[in-house]
């Protein structure tokens, strides 16, 4: 189960970048590219929870799901606007990723850093 959510995540990020790069050509199948590439994401993300105390990775974390969770509105609206609706879910849920991406190592880090001071 450890390495299957990596690569869950690694599949379902290519081809969500796949999807949203081909949608732009109006390829028929994008959106659906797109769509399960995203419910990867969000199945991997889900399936990695926090097991600590810390407050902030816990908060973190929710946005990082909720993050997942625009991905996949994205992939609806693919399907049922007729405009560019749908880059204004994949920019909001892009800046959410990449916040959560950068905090959360510098949370864990801040917490085993904390935990290595109480033990010694």
């Amino acid at each position: 189960m450890k390495k299957l959510i990596p690569a869950l995540f690694g599949a379902g990020a290519f081809m969500v970048l796949a999807g949203a790069v081909l949608f732009i050509t109006k390829w028929p199948p994008a959106p659906y590219i797109y769509t399960i590439g995203a419910g990867f994401v969000a199945l991997a993300q889900i399936n990695t929870p926090y097991k600590g105390t810390n407050k902030n990775i816990k908060r973190l974390r929710r946005q990082q799901i909720f993050g997942a969770l625009i991905l996949i509105m994205t992939g609806a609206f693919m399907f049922t606007t007729h405009g560019n609706e749908w880059i204004a879910g994949l920019s909001i849920a892009a800046v959410l990723e990449l916040y959560t991406a950068f905090r959360i190592p510098q949370e864990e880090e801040k917490e085993k850093k904390k935990t290595n001071r109480q033990t010694t």
